[in-house]
C-alpha cells in the first residue's frame, strides 16, 4: 500500500505535464506523457529511468514556460506573481517526483542499484 502511495504523484505530474502540452497543441507531448504512465508498470531498471529522466525533463520545461510567460506579462505591464508561485510549484512538485524513484519502495519494485 506504501508503495502505491509513492506513484500517485509521479502519475499526477505526467498527468499536468501532458495537459500542459494539451493546452499547446502538442499532441506529440500528450501521447508520450501517457506512454510514459503505462511504462510505470514495467518493473525494469531501464523503465524507472525513462520516467525518472522525462520528469526532470518535463520540470525543466516548467522553468522554460515560466521564463517564457514572465517575459510576456512583463511586455504587457502586467504582475506575474501568482503565475511565478504556481509554476515554481508546480516545476518543485515534477522534480521530486522525479526523486521518488531513489526511494526503498520504488527502488526493490524497479530493482534499481
Amino acid at each position: 500500500m506504501k508503495r502505491a502511495f509513492l506513484y500517485i504523484p509521479v502519475v499526477l505530474s505526467l498527468v499536468v505535464l501532458g495537459a500542459h502540452f494539451m493546452r499547446y497543441g502538442n499532441n506529440a507531448g500528450v501521447i508520450a506523457s501517457l506512454a510514459l504512465i503505462g511504462l510505470l508498470f514495467v518493473r525494469r531498471a531501464w523503465a524507472a529511468r525513462v520516467v525518472q529522466a522525462a520528469l526532470v525533463l518535463g520540470a525543466l520545461e516548467w522553468v522554460l514556460t515560466l521564463v517564457r510567460l514572465s517575459q510576456a506579462r512583463a511586455a504587457m505591464g502586467e504582475s506575474a506573481t501568482r503565475m511565478t508561485v504556481i509554476l515554481c510549484c508546480v516545476a518543485a512538485v515534477t522534480f521530486a517526483s522525479a526523486l521518488l524513484f531513489q526511494a526503498k519502495p520504488l527502488k526493490q519494485t524497479y530493482r534499481l542499484p
